[in-house]
């Protein structure tokens, strides 16, 4: 049975030139006004939907069946575990600082903070947990000077927690703390008065570029993201959406985009104990085959694994497509083949092709500045601006655009570093991405634009030749057909391309041989100097958390794994290393 065409707002934009050189693209849909704060959102959808399911969590790691709080529960409870958090002290000044992974109480806390008049600050947990110096969290927490840290159990957290040495009440669910989420909620309740420029949240970078850096998210970002959503996807007014999501509230795509957008239009966030990790993606398949969700968010590396399972198990693949609106992905460039693999396992499923969308921004604009809110046909498009974002895009040497951003959803800066805050805008106030784009259509603005990888990624060889090094990793990574996991393009001031590989468990049983020929196909079918690879070195070691080669969204950060593997590096040019016939 084909189904009704999805609701999709037209892709309409505005281009004109920029004073200063380059242009800037609008779109041509105005921004409604949004609300104030979210908790408007949280009231309104207690009051018109009270007993939905709001966020829901199984009750133990294997444990059958779900554990929610509904709109209506959310609503109730928050001013009374905010009266407790003034008690101890979270304040304006005083975040609260989150160290463990997404959960209905973290949830619960989430908005009972902002009630608060507080900020909250969750915390990647792999700075606790997978770190081995806990030099990220120890620099984190120094920046934020916590009021109070809530962790799920304090056991789990207990070296992380004896490495920071803060005198601070510690809020636990279990196993320790000096405080518990129940004794919090029997203070008298509070209600701090919020507007738009009402600090909601303090997100720390993923320290790609140096030390993490705390960013400010204000109610206005979070809110007039969501509004301008509405507006590019009215079909989320429909019927209530569905999510089973695993991203970590942590980071602006799980915490920001994912959940309120829950929240805005009153769906329900199931919350996904399993990640695309070794020994945790068998936990996200069973509840992806427990509960048909109308919308999939996840990074490339996720869809790898996901549609390796969906092939294997027809079962779960009909399950998954039942009322799937929209596959969405973000955070990096997805690979063709599992585009076309998506689309063919739709196909198979319910006899047409599933709407693949995309978005693209950061934690600096809450996070969406672009969205596709228009049919495509193939990944790397990231869309056109969102209603009342203005993208300015400045002409490079290496005939791309560099973006720069500016709207109500952008940060006003920094927590505590008003140098970096300055260094961050250019003059007219539109804030530096660190990325590059060009037109999917010269001609006509309104086909969007795609992306064409990072600005400080890219390189010159020892030719003059330019190496996109963004669009390169992507194909690359596409023609190892499942043996790579990512890599990492060399070759500055070099004669000629090498690659580092990061390989699957697929790629390690294969052999390094399996690579090689995967790469040999690919230089034959890309002869230039700037896409044909002339070394390659198969990584023994994994990324490394620490040196700040990996997020926990399991995305390569290139200059850190190039500078933390320098000798490496050399050695992938060494005169004893094999060519791929270069």
């Amino acid at each position: 049975m084909t189904r009704a065409p999805l609701s999709l707002a037209p892709a309409r934009a505005n281009l004109r030139d920029h004073p200063g050189g380059g242009y800037v693209l609008t779109s041509t849909h105005g921004l409604p006004d949004p609300v104030d704060h979210l908790l408007v959102l949280l009231e309104r959808w207690a009051e018109r939907a009270p007993d939905r399911p709001f966020l829901a969590e199984r009750p133990a790691p294997g444990a059958a069946g779900w554990t929610t709080t509904t709109f209506g529960e959310t609503w109730r409870r928050a001013p009374h575990l905010a009266g407790g958090l003034r008690a101890l002290g979270v304040s304006a000044e005083r975040p609260l600082m989150v160290l463990s992974d997404n959960s209905v109480t973290q949830g619960l806390l989430t908005f009972a903070t902002m009630a608060a008049g507080a900020p909250i600050a969750p915390v990647s947990p792999a700075y606790s947990l997978l770190s081995q110096d806990h030099a990220k969290l120890k620099d984190v927490a120094a920046q934020l000077t916590p009021g109070a840290i809530y962790v799920e159990d304090a056991a789990l957290y207990g070296k992380a927690l004896a490495a920071l040495g803060l005198d601070v009440p510690i809020i636990a669910r279990r196993n320790g703390g000096t405080h518990t989420v129940d004794e919090l909620e029997q203070a008298a309740p509070f209600m701090a008065s919020l507007g738009p420029d009402s600090i909601a949240k303090v997100l720390f970078t993923s320290g790609s570029t140096g030390r993490p850096k705390g960013v400010i998210n204000t109610q206005r970002m979070l809110c007039s993201n969501q509004r301008a959503i509405e507006v590019m996807w009215p079909f989320l007014a429909e019927r209530p959406p569905v999510l089973v999501d695993w991203l970590p509230w942590s980071h602006t795509f799980g915490g920001n985009h994912n959940l309120n957008m829950m929240l805005h239009n009153g769906g329900t966030l199931y919350i996904d104990g399993g990640k695309p990790a070794p020994g945790r993606f068998d936990e996200t398949v069973r509840n992806l085959a427990e509960v048909p969700s109308t919308l999939h968010f996840n990074v490339p590396g996720g869809y790898g694994l996901l549609v390796d399972a969906l092939e294997a198990d027809d079962a779960l693949r009909d399950t998954f497509f039942s009322r799937l609106d929209v596959i969405f992905y973000a955070a990096a460039a997805l690979p063709q083949n599992l585009w076309t693999r998506l689309e063919a396992l739709s196909m198979a499923s319910r006899g047409e092709r599933v709407h693949m969308l995309s978005a693209w921004g950061s934690t600096e604009t809450s996070p969406l500045c672009t969205s596709v809110h228009f049919p495509i046909d193939r990944a790397g498009v990231l869309g056109l601006p969102a209603p009342g974002t203005e993208i300015r895009l400045v002409p490079t040497d290496d005939d791309r655009l560099e973006l720069r951003v500016r709207g109500p959803n952008v940060t006003p800066g920094y927590w505590r570093s008003p140098e970096l805050t300055a260094e961050a805008f250019d003059e007219d106030g539109f804030v530096h991405m660190g990325d590059a784009a060009r037109f999917a259509d010269p001609e006509d603005p309104s086909q969007g634009i795609v992306f064409a990888g990072r600005t400080a990624e890219n390189f010159k060889l020892m030719s003059g030749t330019w190496v996109l090094v963004g669009t390169l990793r992507v194909d690359l990574v596409a023609a190892c057909e499942g043996l790579v996991q990512d890599c990492v393009v060399a070759g500055h001031d070099r004669e000629a391309i090498g690659l580092l590989v990061f390989p699957t468990p697929a790629g390690v049983a294969a052999g390094p041989e399996a690579i090689r020929e995967k790469l040999a196909a690919f230089n034959d079918a890309n002869p230039s100097n700037s896409r044909r690879v002339a070394r390659l070195l198969v990584l023994e070691e994994p990324p490394n958390i620490d040196a700040g080669e990996i997020t926990d969204k399991g995305y390569i950060n290139q200059r850190a794994v190039l500078t933390h593997r320098a000798e490496q590096v050399e050695a992938l040019f060494g005169q004893g290393r094999r060519s791929l016939g270069v």
